[in-house]
């Protein structure tokens, strides 16, 4: 069973930086992708990043790209998330996700079959 648990998130001023961490109790995502998804107030949930299961192809959101990183340690069960230059359109409940039908990090929410309960992030101006 697939049980994750976000932690990091916090509020910061813009261009501040915070580290996301997904961490899996139940040890079974390490053969799965991951990726994180984020909420905002009002609006959809939205892909932020994904990560294959070796961690050697990953995939960001055009509005991401550049600032954040995802990463992950099998040996750790855990996901990663570096988010750096944070702007106040980064404010949103973020959400960890694993996806076990696919083999390449995959932008598409109804891929993910596990999510964690989520975690928010707050950049103030």
């Amino acid at each position: 069973q697939v049980q994750l648990v976000e932690s990091g998130g916090g509020s910061v001023q813009t261009g501040g930086s915070l580290r996301l961490s997904c961490a899996d109790s139940g040890r079974t995502s390490s053969r799965s992708v991951m990726g994180w998804f984020r909420q905002a107030p009002g609006k959809d949930r939205a892909f932020v990043a994904a990560i294959s299961w070796r961690g050697d192809s990953t995939a960001y959101a055009d509005s991401v790209k550049g600032r954040f990183t995802i990463s992950r340690d099998n040996a750790k069960n855990t996901l990663y998330l570096q988010m750096n230059s944070l702007k106040p359109e980064d404010t949103a409940v973020y959400y960890c996700a694993a996806a076990f039908r696919t083999r390449s990090p995959t932008r598409w929410i109804n891929d993910y079959d596990y999510w964690g309960q989520g975690t928010q992030v707050t950049v103030s101006s």
